[in-house]
């Protein structure tokens, strides 16, 4: 076995130990914090089931973004929608056999990454080139926007410029999950994208990225406008009366 597979082994086996520990270490976090106030941002529905449509609506639609601002929206939406048909489209290097769905999303897949790309692409120069947007953007800011576009590019180039040997990428991948160690290829640009992909992994849940499960928890959006019929009272809060 070569150092070069071993190396990236234990890269994504640490990797993917960092993502787990983090999320569920952010979630514990999130699921801990009092919420003292209620605070649902009006119009608010006033009913669970309500509640649930309406995160549905930020899930899948973006909602509020989309009544703030609609370039943000257009290419937040865009990057989001495309990311979510690669990562379907990279299912088939998990799965033998690959299950009919992830075949049928393969053409879209393909092509979603220059969607992908020209979403962040947007939304980089958004930060450049809007005044108030520019003022309050960070360093992290461009690093997280350069490292999912550099993803992007990368894998794009494998696709379309420099092709890989995508069998025993396959073969690298199903031996990761099963503890059983394939060589990985040496191409330099799949090298790239994979290093990028593990670094975008272990930096994930500490970062402002970690937007996607923190909406579930935002009371904000989670919480139905009952203040007139029942008094909202924090767990915390409770404890001390008794």
């Amino acid at each position: 076995m070569s150092v070069l597979t071993i190396a990236y082994a234990a890269l994504f086996y640490a990797a993917t130990g960092v993502l787990v520990v983090g999320l569920v270490a952010k979630v514990r976090v999130y699921l801990r914090t009092p919420a003292p106030l209620k605070i649902p941002t009006t119009p608010a529905p006033t009913t669970t089931t309500g509640v649930a449509l309406r995160l549905t609506r930020e899930v899948v639609l973006f909602e509020s973004l989309f009544k703030s601002s609609k370039w943000t929206w257009l290419f937040g939406w865009m990057f989001h929608a495309a990311l979510l048909l690669v990562l379907l489209r990279h299912l088939r290097y998990f799965q033998q056999p690959v299950w009919t769905p992830v075949v049928w999303v393969q053409a879209f897949g393909t092509y979603a990454g220059f969607v992908m790309a020209a979403g962040l692409a947007g939304l980089w120069a958004r930060r450049f080139l809007v005044d108030r947007v520019r003022y309050i953007s960070t360093p992290s800011d461009h690093l997280h926007l350069a490292l999912l576009l550099a993803i992007a590019l990368s894998g794009l180039g494998m696709r379309f410029v420099a092709h890989t040997d995508i069998v025993a990428l396959k073969a690298f991948m199903l031996g990761l999950m099963r503890f059983d160690l394939q060589p990985l290829p040496a191409d330099p640009l799949l090298l790239v994208h994979l290093t990028l992909v593990a670094l975008l992994m272990i930096v994930f849940p500490i970062s402002k990225l970690l937007h996607a499960p923190g909406l579930f928890f935002s009371p904000t959006r989670n919480q139905a406008d009952t203040s007139r019929e029942a008094r909202h009272i924090a767990a915390w809060a409770e404890a001390l009366d008794k």
